[in-house]
């Protein structure tokens, strides 16, 4: 799926979904989080009811970052670039020029969310986090890329039906 395959001069950034779609996606991606932790807290005190009393509060906060980056990285990595709340607000990780992202671009992405106050780089407009930055990566909304891919195959035929 090269977005840009034509040579047609297109702006990603037309693509890029809005705050609103992201805040939207991140509170449902933290939900489905704390619902598989805690039914994984449950099986964890049913199997071993020792196992989690040594952890203070720093150490399982820090703990529950890195499974929350991990969590997103299987979840992204196996769906291509779509969390459960991008799958459900048709959003979708990909590359700055709009190619799909490989594993090695999820996990740098993900593994970026463990880093503190990452959520507080969201705020603003456009919303721009660390995560998407430092991987080189954007949120697109699936429709309008998927326009922008159609405009750039029609430009691309009308010129070879004109040489």
């Amino acid at each position: 799926m090269e977005f840009n395959k034509y040579n047609v001069a297109v702006d990603i950034t037309y693509c890029r979904a809005s705050s609103g779609k992201r805040l939207a996606n991140h509170l449902i991606d933290v939900t489905v989080f704390y619902v598989a932790l805690f039914c994984g807290a449950i099986l964890i005190e049913i199997f071993s009811p020792d196992f989690l009393d040594g952890i203070n509060d720093l150490v399982g906060r820090l703990i529950g970052m890195a499974c929350y980056a991990l969590f997103i990285f299987f979840i992204e990595a196996i769906s291509h670039g779509k969390s459960i709340g991008k799958l459900i607000t048709g959003t979708k990780a990909v590359n700055l020029d709009g190619t799909e992202m490989d594993v090695s671009k999820t996990f740098l992405r993900n593994i970026a969310r463990a880093v503190p106050f990452n959520e507080f780089s969201a705020l603003g407009t456009p919303c721009e986090p660390w995560h998407d930055r430092w991987s080189d990566t954007i949120v697109v909304e699936e429709k309008k890329l998927a326009l922008f891919q159609q405009r750039a195959d029609l430009f691309e035929s009308v010129k070879n039906q004109t040489l």
